[in-house]
């Protein structure tokens, strides 16, 4: 039993001498010198053109004819799809001829109108009957009117059978077939979409509520498709909206990206990762986050080291000969790996960023002093 405690006590004893050997610490430097510093916001959102009108009908019918269809270019005014106008022509036709037996109802009640005047002026007729008369007189001339609007609008749903295109553009997408019939009742049917110029689209992003603080017009925006994994598309924020959508507990605010698309490469509906950037600094004064969080320690100082420390809020470190001095900072933007220097520090010096521990000398191989180990094996032959 006093054996085994011997050999435990003698391994315990090895352990802490080797624990106590001298460790050599090296320390990690970069310089203080001139960079670019940035914040960004990331999101996605979808590309879509700035101008797009979907083209519907206020009538009903069949659909008697189509003239375009998808990636037709179009003017504006230029007649894209006919309805048939069987129907309403019979309703033109109908409010034309009511028309005309109001207006000869209007005549005849003119006519009397003026009789029962003069007899009334004479006094011929008693006044109840040319009130009357008066009476029939205002309300065919009013039934006249009536029948004016009826034919109006006859006209205009005839009108309204003719599709036009409302702006040049391109047709995005045709909804309807030649002999589908559309009702148009609470809703206007859809029947073309028409994008006014591709060459200038526009990116809606969906900012996370904890990022939209920081955006504002005017800011640059960088973005990507998956359809074009090695370009680098550029725009800037146009339009911050201020509605706030809530999906699955999560809010987003609406960003419009401009998307410029001279080389019709970028296609409505695509699916955009943008990059906003927040803030921007060219050509400042800049270390490392790290040389930020760095502190010496003393225990890890040698015989002839010492730390001159300063009381700052924020300060960086420089090993000056075996000397550690802190210099007090004031720091600006900070861009996740850089963080901007506004004082304290001059182009070129260099800071600490952080160190690393190794032995003073090389260490036996423990394999080889350990007693309670078997030694190497003597592939030496005898002679």
């Amino acid at each position: 039993m006093n054996r085994i405690y011997a050999v435990m006590g003698l391994c315990v004893a090895m352990v802490a001498t080797s624990c106590s050997k001298p460790q050599k610490v090296s320390y990690t430097t970069a310089e203080v010198s001139r960079q670019d510093i940035s914040t960004s916001v990331t999101a996605t959102g979808t590309i879509e053109p700035v101008t797009k009108v979907e083209v519907g009908t206020q009538v009903s019918g069949k659909i008697a004819h189509l003239f375009v269809d998808y990636n037709s270019v179009v003017k504006k005014g230029q007649v894209i799809a006919e309805l048939d106008k069987t129907n309403l022509l019979s309703e033109l036709t109908s409010a034309q001829s009511n028309l005309t037996n109001a207006q000869s109802n209007l005549d005849y009640q003119t006519a009397n109108h003026d009789r029962y005047k003069t007899l009334y002026d004479k006094g011929l007729v008693s006044a109840n009957e040319y009130e009357s008369a008066r009476l029939s007189f205002l309300q065919a001339k009013q039934q006249v009117v009536v029948q004016q609007q009826s034919v109006s609008k006859a006209y205009t749903n005839l009108g309204y059978a003719t599709i036009t295109a409302p702006i040049d553009g391109i047709v995005l997408s045709r909804e309807v077939e030649e002999g589908q019939t559309v009702a148009a009742s609470m809703t206007t049917p859809t029947l073309f979409v028409i994008a006014q110029n591709l060459t200038d689209m526009r990116v809606i992003a969906n900012v996370d509520e904890a990022d939209i603080g920081g955006v504002r017009e005017g800011q640059r925006v960088t973005f990507a498709v998956d359809a074009y994994p090695e370009d680098i598309f550029n725009g800037q924020v146009t339009q911050v909206r201020q509605e706030a959508t809530t999906t699955s507990n999560v809010v987003t605010y609406e960003v419009v990206v401009s998307a410029p698309n001279e080389d019709m490469k970028l296609k409505p509906g695509l699916t955009a990762n943008i990059t906003i950037y927040t803030a921007e600094r060219k050509g400042v004064l800049a270390v490392p986050n790290k040389a930020l969080r760095f502190t010496p320690n003393e225990t890890l100082l040698t015989d002839e080291q010492t730390i001159a420390d300063v009381d700052a809020r924020q300060k960086v470190w420089t090993l000056d000969g075996n000397t550690f001095n802190a210099h007090a900072v004031e720091t600006g933007l900070n861009g996740g790996t850089q963080t901007e220097i506004v004082s304290g520090l001059s182009e070129g010096q260099r800071v600490i960023t952080s160190f690393e521990m190794g032995a003073t000398a090389e260490q036996p191989n423990q394999q080889n002093s350990n007693p309670f180990l078997p030694g190497p094996r003597n592939n030496s032959k005898k002679k």
